[in-house]
Formats: structure tokens, sequence, C-alpha cells
């Protein structure tokens, strides 16, 4: 009897957990072609973290647009960009203005429709193109002041069940003056051309030096680090409900010198504060710096990586699809991510299927524990990309890890509960197991630096899907 009762004990809750999960996923099947009721399930189903997510891209265009009506900003009646100062500018307005005219009114579902893809129809305007100009249009906006955001993006978390956010997220502040080291721009550009790594390295290392002789640099650090912790502390951003860390992101479009000098300070900042987990680079990836320069661009990485080999990093790197770009420059972007830079993760990865060699490279990946962050609507409104031609089939089967994220909810107008409702629509291969996994593998492959963070995390995250499987009808 003794040990019948130690049996029953020990096998009883794990049997009776396994029923649970069975239910839910035995509901999942059943609604996958009801929108409604799937929403409703992803709605409340726990989602763990958004990895891949720009704190720019994030806020919604209303109370952006709203912040700029308050801080009386000029617009422009043509471009419906704002910014502070365009006095005496043609085609430029004072909100204040269009507001004693009575033209106001009609005018904010235009900017709104200029800021986000809210009521974007096909044809209209290239959809990349849409995307990517929105930011500049609405930026001087939200970089006036970052906490209203900071909240904003807390509380929709929290109202759809995510416990954690890491946002790419780099506070404006460019006081190192790299004049001096600029003639390097075009020696960098030629060895990376010859295919001269070493000599590319090499001359890194002269720049570093350079660069660290700068007193600036220190102050850069400090003041970024220092901001970040003051804004995160002052809003008390992380409670029992909530959690979120910074990836510092750089601009791939600079020029070399200047990409470097922030690549280098990104990987010293997050080499000095917890709560910057992590390095990025974002701006398209089809740029003409961008293709230009981007193996000189992993090479950099390769360089502050030996230099930090705490920091954790991620690379946009295959966000490309046919037409875009020649087809040759589809075929090795995603491999030099990985084997150059040695990037603990990639964002986005579409054009995999392009890739040179890239059942290698995958199972590479799948051994190598490099996780993909996918973005399905983002993929299918930029790029087109979705259906049967995403790839997220592709790595299934070479059982690479993978993480759903939203990218840019604000411009996308979407939420992490409708990726992953897109995800078991659109995908009926992957059945609850495969997607309760991936919403754990967005707290097991984040850049947390803090041991004890991560375990609270995937502790409560393990709690809250226990409460949700008790509750599918």
């Amino acid at each position: 009897m003794k040990y019948l009762l130690t049996f029953i004990i020990i096998f009883s809750i794990p049997i009776c957990l396994r029923a649970q999960e069975q239910k839910a996923a035995q509901y999942l099947q059943k609604i996958r072609n009801n929108e409604a009721e799937l929403t409703a399930f992803m709605a409340q189903m726990p989602k763990g973290g958004d990895l891949h997510h720009h704190f720019s891209g994030s806020i919604y265009a209303e109370p952006l647009l709203e912040k700029a009506i308050k801080l009386d900003y000029y617009v422009n009646l043509e471009t419906k960009a704002v910014a502070k100062d365009q006095a005496g500018k043609p085609n430029w307005k004072r909100f204040s203005e269009l507001s004693s005219e009575g033209s106001l009114a009609g005018m904010k579902n235009e900017i709104i429709r200029r800021w986000s893809v809210k009521d974007y129809y096909p044809g209209f305007y290239p959809s990349d193109q849409l995307f990517f100009e929105s930011f500049d249009k609405y930026l001087p906006a939200l970089n006036e002041e970052y906490a209203p955001g900071m909240v904003e993006l807390k509380n929709r978390a929290i109202a759809e069940n995510v416990s954690y956010i890491e946002t790419m997220f780099s506070p404006v502040y460019s006081n190192v003056n790299i004049q001096d080291l600029s003639t390097y721009d075009s020696e960098l550009r030629s060895l990376a051309n010859l295919s001269n790594k070493q000599g590319v390295l090499n001359l890194l290392e002269i720049i570093y030096s350079k660069l660290l002789q700068k007193e600036s640099m220190n102050h850069a650090i400090i003041w970024n680090n220092s901001f970040i912790q003051h804004l995160h502390d002052s809003l008390k951003i992380d409670d029992e409900r909530f959690t979120m860390r910074y990836q510092k992101y750089v601009l791939r479009f600079k020029n070399p010198v200047d990409l470097f000098k922030d690549i280098v300070i990104s990987f010293m900042a997050a080499d000095q504060s917890k709560l910057i987990a992590g390095v990025n680079m974002v701006a398209p990836e089809h740029g003409e710096n961008s293709m230009k320069d981007y193996r000189l661009h992993m090479l950099m990485f390769q360089f502050c990586h030996q230099k930090f080999p705490r920091v954790k990093y991620s690379l946009h790197a295959g966000e490309l699809a046919m037409g875009q770009v020649a087809p040759e420059s589809l075929t090795w972007h995603i491999g030099e991510a990985i084997h150059t830079a040695k990037a603990n993760r990639i964002g986005h990865g579409v054009d995999i299927p392009y890739e040179k060699n890239s059942y290698d490279l995958l199972r590479y990946m799948s051994k190598q524990k490099i996780p993909v962050e996918m973005n399905l609507v983002s993929n299918r409104f930029i790029l087109q990309i979705k259906e049967d031609k995403h790839p997220i089939q592709l790595y299934h089967q070479f059982k690479v890890p993978l993480l759903i994220s939203t990218d840019d909810a604000g411009v996308l107008r979407t939420s992490l509960t409708e990726q992953y409702v897109l995800l078991a629509k659109s995908y009926p291969f992957f059945s609850y197991t495969h997607i309760k996994e991936m919403v754990f593998n967005s707290l097991d492959y984040s850049f947390i630096q803090e041991p004890e963070v991560k375990q609270k995390l995937r502790q409560d995250l393990e709690k809250r899907f226990k409460q949700f499987e008790a509750k599918i009808p």
C-alpha cells in the first residue's frame, strides 16, 4: 500500500497535466478554421516573450499624433511628416493653425494612414516603401518623450498575456566626433571587396584603438546606460506580471567607420548593463549601403564578439524577396550572419530557400540551436511572403528553433495574438505542442543576463499555461 500511494502521488499530477494539455490540443484542432474562436483561444493563451520588437515601430499612430498636436508641432501638408520647428518653410503648418482653420479633424485619418498600414490596399503605394517611410514621419514626436510609449507597450503586453518584451531601443546620442577617422571608410570597403577578411579585422583593430582614446566614447556609454536605467526604474517597468529588457541597435545604412563606432558603443554598453540584454542592426536590408557593405558589417560584429564575448546579439538577415534584389543577393546573407558574424539569433530569415547550401546551413542552425525570429504579419505586408512561400515549414522540418514575434506592431497595426492566429490558421502542421514550444522558446532563447529572472519568467509561464489549459471548453 505504501508503494502504491507513492506511485499515485508521483504520477497522478503529471498525468492530469498531460490530460489538460491534450484537451487544449484537441480544442485547437477543432477551431483552426474559425478565426473568431481561434482569436479567443490565442488571446487568452500565455505568449511568453516578444523577442523581435522595435520600440520605434510598436507605438500606435493615434497616441503619437495626439502628442504631436499637444506639442503643437509642424506638419508637412504633403508628406504628413511632423517636425518641431519648420517656421517659414513652404508646405509646413502648425497643428494649432490647422485647428483654427477647421481642417485638422479631416486630416487626422490621412496622417495615421501615412504613419501606419491603416486602410492600406494593394496598388495604392508600394507596401515596403510605405512601411519604411513611415518612421521618419512620426519619429520627432516619439523621440520627444519615451515614457508614454514604454507604458503603452507594457499595458498592452499585460492585456494580451505577454510577460516579456526584448525591445530594440537606442536613445538618441551622437556626441562622438569621428571626422578624423572617416578616411578609413574607403580602405575598409576596398579590403572587404577583395575578400581580405584578415585585412579588415586588422584595420578595425586600429580604428578600435583610436576610438577608445576618445573620452566622448566613455561618456556616450555612461549616458546610454544611465538613461535606460533611469527610464526603466522610474516607470517601474518590471513587476510580478511583466519584464522588459533592451537591445541596443545600430543603423546599417551609415558609412563604415560611423557604423563601427556605434557597434562598439553598443557592445560596450551591453557589456556593462544588465538591462541592455543585447545588440542588433536595423534599417532596410536591401538599402544601398546595407547591400554594398553587408560582408563588412558581419566582420564588424565578429570583431566586437571577440572583444566582448559575453554580449549576445541578433541580426536581421534574409529579410529579402525575389525581385527586390538581384537573385544572387538572396544566396548568402543568412550564412554570413551565422558563420562570419556569429549571430546568436536570426531575425526574419525568409530567403533561406535561396541560400547557397541551404540544407547544410539549416542543419548547422539546428545543431547549434540558432533560433529564427518569425514575423508573419510583417513578412506578408513588406515582402509579400505568405502561405507556402514562407519558409517556416522548412525551418520546422530541420528542427531549427522558432520564435513568434511582432516586429513593428504599431506601424503594422498588429499584435502578438494575431501572429499566433495566423500561425495556427495558415500552417496546420504546427500542433498545440509545437506552438507551446515556440512560446517557451521565446524565454529560453531570450538574451536576459540574470539567470534568476529567466527562471522566474519560465516558472510563471508554466503556471499560466496550467491555468489556461484548465479553462479550455
